[in-house]
């Protein structure tokens, strides 16, 4: 099982902690974490694009001109998609991207990219994530004395509490989530990643 120092948020060593080696020492398998990432993406697409086709197009259904013996090509509508403000022939509808991805695939990934972060030495264990007060300045600088002060993603065991969330949601490139609100996209989106103790045992002991 691999040993993490447990600090604290002067980044003070407090102890150690034994995480669970099919979790923060698996197989890192990058074709699963591009299976997860492509599914997370997709579920985030709002799939809103949408175009009008003839029949919504604004415009009179008159007959412009009769059919023989003008000249002119035959015509049935100015809303004909052959014109210029008609309208659009096999355009966009509004759709939904999201598909099922397999939980196996997606507890793969999330061990794979927990087991990553931890090789780069990208991931650090603190007894507790709750600051003093719930200033914006206190976060940060407990984050730059973790020297994580940049792009971090932290988690929380349980519901974040007042003091956390409010010290961490209006710095830049922060991310509060809970355990179970952790997903493989933040993990590879954020260069650092901070566990409370309690959220790296849960963690341990759920995706094994």
């Amino acid at each position: 099982m691999p040993k993490v120092d447990v600090v604290d948020l002067n980044n003070q060593k407090v102890g150690e902690i034994e995480l669970s080696d099919a979790v923060f020492g698996a197989e890192v398998k990058k074709h699963l974490i591009y299976e997860s990432v492509r599914h997370y993406l997709a579920g985030q697409r709002s799939g809103s694009a949408k175009t009008k086709v003839r029949w919504e197009v604004a415009g009179s259904g008159k007959k412009l001109w009769r059919q023989k013996g003008t000249g002119r090509a035959r015509v049935g509508s100015v809303r004909s998609p052959l014109w210029r403000h008609g309208g659009t022939i096999h355009g966009p509808v509004p759709r939904d991207y999201s598909y099922r991805l397999n939980k196996k695939m997606v507890l793969g990934a999330l061990r794979s990219a927990l087991t990553s972060k931890l090789q780069e030495g990208k991931l650090k264990v603190v007894s507790n994530l709750t600051p003093a007060d719930h200033r914006t300045r206190t976060m940060a600088g407990a984050l730059q004395k973790l020297e994580a002060d940049r792009s971090v993603l932290l988690v929380a065991a349980a519901g974040p509490d007042r003091n956390l969330e409010l010290s961490s949601r209006n710095l830049a490139g922060v991310k509060l989530v809970a355990t179970k609100d952790v997903t493989t996209y933040d993990l590879l989106s954020h260069k650092h990643v901070v566990l409370s103790e309690a959220a790296a045992r849960k963690l341990s002991e759920a995706l094994q």
